[in-house]
């Protein structure tokens, strides 16, 4: 909503937008001409006269313009035209939200020049793929990329006949005209999430990782390997498959463990806890440490580290352990001490943008960027690609005896956490 006061002559719009953040400034618009463009976006106008005051010349007058909101709200349309401008792809979104048990549908209009197709068809396709090299090196005839999952379609000339067509495709049927033919596709939910692996610092080229797209192209057949497909003949659009952290928050974790040592009769007892199962990017992890050193060594001090875990379910299963955050604290707990206090870690991008082969969401230019979310899944159906976890390692470094620090040893628990993204407001 915004409202437009006129004092004098001179406009002043004072209204809050879409962030919830007020806004006031003087504008030199015509008050007929601001009326024009509400009322070209489905709004109206509300005026009401203020009283006139003593010793004033001029009356105030307050008009309050109100703007109805669309069934669909497109900021920005994505679109990316073929090389010979016969097909055109257009998508509202490129963020496509994974609840666990199902996926939003993809869907998205190519606007078709017939004209252009000499007898051939046109086809989309939605793939989720491996990138496992870049495209430079591919010198060999090789590809450095291989499909989880791809679906076809063909949508001209249309095979389903008039298919209803979803809210988003509506509105950009609007903006593409009578040329314009609707697809759709629905992914299935053990694929993975959209995932980079973040490159070295001399590194060129795309990066590795789990990516989605969208193509259309022209083709006599959907898939045919003898037939050559020219790049001028297609458009194609990277679209992303993300999650965010579930409305509910379980209780963290807590593990504990006893541990005996040489020429001691009695164990050091380390209990850790976690607060909560689910944190979000960027905030503190408060890890609670009770120990209760029963035999004659001394803690000198402990490690807490924040571990990211890649599994790389392709071929076979690989697993890579990086720290993302790892802090020491003087804590001495002398022989028969106890000690229960709470430390706090923030694992961030920003202190790990060194690490080649960390985990990253899949924008790797944006602002934004973070460490990779948790992969969460039903468990039902193996999921291939890259799945990511987090752990919290909590090491009591205990001196040592006769020989100093050769016989010391560490006693170590380990915590599962989730590391995600809250879900905004308007997905």
């Amino acid at each position: 909503m915004i409202w437009v006061t006129r004092i004098q002559k001179q406009t002043r719009v004072e209204g809050i937008c879409h962030s919830m953040r007020e806004y006031c400034q003087n504008v030199p618009w015509c008050p007929v001409v601001l009326r024009i463009a509400v009322r070209a976006e489905g709004g109206c106008r509300r005026e009401r006269a203020v009283p006139q005051q003593r010793g004033h010349f001029t009356a105030h007058f307050v008009s309050i313009y109100l703007l109805v909101d669309t069934t669909i709200k497109m900021a920005k349309v994505f679109k990316k035209t073929s090389g010979n401008g016969h097909i055109a792809l257009y998508l509202g979104k490129r963020d496509f939200v994974d609840n666990i048990d199902s996926v939003e549908v993809v869907d998205g209009v190519v606007k078709v020049d017939p004209s252009g197709l000499n007898g051939r068809k046109v086809y989309v396709y939605l793939a989720c793929a491996f990138r496992y090299g870049s495209d430079d090196l591919d010198v060999i005839g090789m590809s450095f990329r291989r499909d989880i999952w791809i679906k076809r379609v063909q949508i001209y000339p249309p095979t389903d006949g008039t298919a209803p067509k979803t809210p988003m495709q509506e509105s950009l049927m609007k903006k593409v005209g009578d040329q314009g033919c609707p697809f759709s596709f629905q992914m299935p939910t053990n694929l993975p999430c959209s995932v980079a692996l973040q490159p070295g610092p001399n590194d060129a080229g795309k990066a590795c990782g789990v990516d989605f797209e969208v193509k259309a192209y022209i083709a006599n057949e959907p898939d045919n390997p003898d037939e050559v497909i020219e790049k001028k003949d297609t458009c194609r659009l990277m679209i992303r498959k993300i999650q965010f952290a579930p409305a509910t928050n379980k209780p963290g974790a807590k593990a504990e463990i006893s541990k005996g040592f040489m020429m001691s009769d009695k164990p050091v007892h380390l209990e850790a806890s976690l607060e909560r199962e689910i944190y979000y990017h960027g905030d503190p992890i408060n890890v609670k440490v009770k120990v209760n050193n029963e035999s004659s060594k001394v803690v000198k001090k402990i490690k807490i580290t924040v571990e990211q875990l890649t599994n790389v379910v392709l071929y076979s299963s690989d697993t890579y352990t990086k720290p993302v955050c790892s802090e020491e604290f003087g804590e001495t707990i002398n022989a028969n001490g106890t000690l229960e206090k709470s430390f706090q870690l923030i694992p961030l991008l920003a202190n790990n943008t060194e690490k080649r082969g960390l985990s990253v969401d899949g924008r790797l230019k944006d602002e934004d960027t973070h460490l990779a979310s948790t992969t969460q899944s039903q468990g039902e159906k193996e999921m291939q690609g890259i799945i990511v976890s987090y752990k919290v390692k909590v090491n009591l470094m205990v001196a040592g005896g006769l020989l100093g620090g050769l016989t010391g040893s560490d006693v170590t628990v380990e915590l599962p956490l989730s590391l995600m993204s809250p879900k905004p407001a308007e997905v």
